[in-house]
This record gives structure tokens, sequence and C-alpha cells, in this order.
């Protein structure tokens, strides 16, 4: 038996890049993938039809709205960790009880890198955005929303004050940290 046989096989890993509206989770989502040489799947794609429409009209998603669209992703992250794969994907994961939802997909092996900024600094990256289908109106109701993920586990925060490139060298070097 060779010493590589004896070498333990890690598991994949998962990673959800998540915060409100404007954050940067695309950026810096896109980006931890190109580092880790692995698939970046945008959430955003994953919202129903319906979804879609009812945030382009300026109506806030509830509970109802989000549970299919969080099992989608769930589905997502499953499918790439059960191939033996790492994913990072985006997701707004706005409550515990979404994030425990997305954990309960994969037993709990899964990292939030949370992207954390202060309301007028959303809001400035939220108006200077063009094309989205997420207007800059529904900030305040998922500002209201979010729950803050502190003290729960495999939960990195970032703080997105900064340039975009600090933004992602301070997540990137977050995750460095980070035990897998």
């Amino acid at each position: 038996m060779s010493m590589a046989a004896l070498q333990p096989v890690s598991e994949p890993v998962a990673y959800v890049v998540m915060g409100v509206s404007g954050c940067g989770k695309s950026l810096v989502g896109d980006a931890i993938a190109k580092h880790f040489g692995v698939e970046f799947v945008e959430g955003d794609a994953l919202h129903p039809e319906a979804n879609i429409a009812k945030m382009s009209q300026g109506i806030p998603l509830d509970d109802a709205d989000r549970l299919p669209w969080l099992d989608r992703i769930g589905a997502a992250i499953r499918a790439s960790l059960d191939d033996g794969k790492d994913i990072v994907i985006s997701c707004s994961a706005l409550k515990k009880i979404y994030r425990d939802r997305l954990r309960d997909f994969v037993d709990g092996r899964l990292t939030f890198v949370f992207l954390d900024g202060s309301e007028a600094v959303l809001t400035a990256r939220l108006t200077a955005r063009n094309g989205h289908f997420m207007p800059a109106s529904l900030l305040k109701s998922q500002l209201a929303t979010l729950e803050r993920p502190i003290g729960e586990d495999r939960v990195i925060t970032v703080d997105i004050a900064g340039s975009q490139v600090d933004v992602i060298e301070n997540a990137l070097e977050e995750l460095g940290n980070c035990t897998r």
C-alpha cells in the first residue's frame, strides 16, 4: 500500500457568499471561486420567475417566496458536494432559519461569507448599479429582515467599506484562516 493511499481525502466544501442586495455577493463570490478554481453559481439565477417579477415591481419577498428558492440553492450545493466538487454560491441568506435550511441540505458542511456594510455604502452601490432586477428601494426591507450571523458556526464577516479589491482580499484572507 502506498503512502498516498493512507492520506486522508478531504471532503468537498461549499461557500455561501451572503448579505443584502448591493453588498457585492456576485463579485466576491466569483473572485473566491476563481481563486480556488471551483464553480461559482449566481444564486439570483435560481429565483423562480415569480420572485423576479415581484422584486422588479419593488415588492419585497416573504418567507413563502424565499423557501422554494432556498431549496433550489440547497439542492445545487448538495449536488456539487455529492459529485465531489467544491462550490461557491451567492445567496442573501438574510435570516438564521434560511441559513439553517441551507445547512440542513449538507449536514452543516457550509461556510458563510457575510458581506457586511452600512446602509449608506449599500445605498451608494445600489444606486450606481445598472441592469439588475432588484431596485434600491427594497434595501430597507432587506436590512429589516437581516439577522446578522453573529455567533453562528462557520461564518466569516467581511466589511465592505473598502475598495472591491480590498473586500476580495479580506474575504480570501479570512477563508485562508478557516479550517475546512
